[in-house]
């Protein structure tokens, strides 16, 4: 009876330890703040893909980049975020941190996987959760959402903007965490830029235009350059001037490779160092290269003048640039990435 007593006289205190804890763990509604973090001005980005060696690059080309997006986590059938190898991202990380870059995990994968996971109010959620729990275990500044493609014409868009909506939602607790996404450079009219809906623009951050790959196979297009600096413009004009977003969330996308154009083999790119390599000029925008079993065909690249053109543009016009990809740049004074740096005058010594 003694033993009963005391357990009654424990329960109080019992229950208001548990009070304590859960007040620290789950704030009430009305005291969740939700709002972007402070956008750094005028922005710098780069992926690294997984497949890369951080090794081969030094540590100046880090300090050029204000984001490295480390790229790619997968998307699982399982609705999760799966990172392949956990050695060379922390590798990365390690790195970009100590060169004062901030590191974002760009999430990619099947368009359909996408699709399935977004479709369900609890697909999203198991996703969503998952993205919180690597941001939190891996102490990342931010989630690259890189789908290709949401579309207008087979419910997608309406997928991707509710799960931009919930991703938003999650990482801009308390301004903690930034939101960004990889889209189409829009200049071609369709389901595909069509699958990007307005409302989206209020949910991210900031959106790496991808303004870059406009070939095709077709013997008329033999001289066609994949990125020309006509391309930036009519895709920064269409996001910013025809549908309304807002220009300091608008990063123009720069390839740090080449493509032959109007040949069967259009859609095999060569890296800008590899073009280099076979005697291509860091001042012109186009080569005569050999690969893939032919020699002697002609490559159409961003050269160094281009660049430079380019970023003055984006300065003027957009909220930064954004280089695919920092292996496929040269590590020596014929950087694309410090020629843009260098023009726009930030420092990295």
């Amino acid at each position: 009876m003694k033993k009963f007593s005391y357990l009654l006289l424990l329960l109080p205190a019992l229950f208001y330890l548990n009070s304590c804890t859960k007040e620290n763990i789950e704030k009430p509604d009305d005291e969740i703040k939700i709002f972007p973090p402070a956008k750094p001005g005028f922005m710098v980005v780069s992926y690294f893909p997984s497949y890369r060696s951080v090794g081969e690059y030094p540590d100046k080309m880090f300090r050029m980049a204000d984001v490295v997006n480390y790229a790619f986590a997968d998307i699982t059938a399982a609705k999760t975020v799966s990172i392949i190898d956990t050695k060379k991202f922390d590798s990365v990380y390690r790195k970009a941190k100590a060169n004062g870059a901030m590191v974002f995990l760009a999430i990619a994968g099947s368009s359909d996987l996408f699709a399935s996971m977004s479709n369900t109010s609890d697909g999203r959620t198991i996703f969503v959760r998952d993205v919180m729990q690597k941001v939190r275990q891996y102490k990342l500044d931010g989630i690259d959402m890189d789908w290709e493609y949401p579309r207008s014409s087979d419910g997608t868009k309406e997928s991707f903007r509710l799960l931009m909506k919930q991703l938003s939602d999650s990482l801009h607790v308390d301004g903690k965490y930034y939101l960004t996404a990889a889209i189409t450079p829009g200049i071609y009219a369709g389901s595909v830029r069509d699958g990007i809906s307005n409302e989206v623009f209020g949910y991210a951050d900031w959106f790496n235009v991808m303004v870059y790959d406009d070939f095709t196979t077709l013997p008329s297009n033999l001289y066609q350059q994949h990125s020309p600096y006509s391309m930036a413009v009519t895709s920064m004009n269409y996001w910013i001037n025809t549908r309304g977003m807002p220009k300091d969330k608008c990063l123009l996308g720069i390839p740090a490779y080449g493509r032959p154009s109007g040949m069967t083999q259009s859609g095999t790119t060569m890296a800008y160092k590899s073009i280099l390599a076979q005697g291509g000029d860091p001042m012109s925008d186009s080569a005569l290269v050999s690969a893939a079993g032919y020699s002697n065909y002609k490559i159409y690249y961003n050269g160094i003048p281009t660049v430079k053109k380019k970023a003055m543009y984006a300065k003027n016009a957009g909220g930064g640039i954004m280089f695919w990809e920092f292996g496929q740049d040269a590590n020596d004074n014929r950087s694309l990435l410090k020629a843009a740096c260098d023009t726009l005058g930030i420092r990295y010594d």
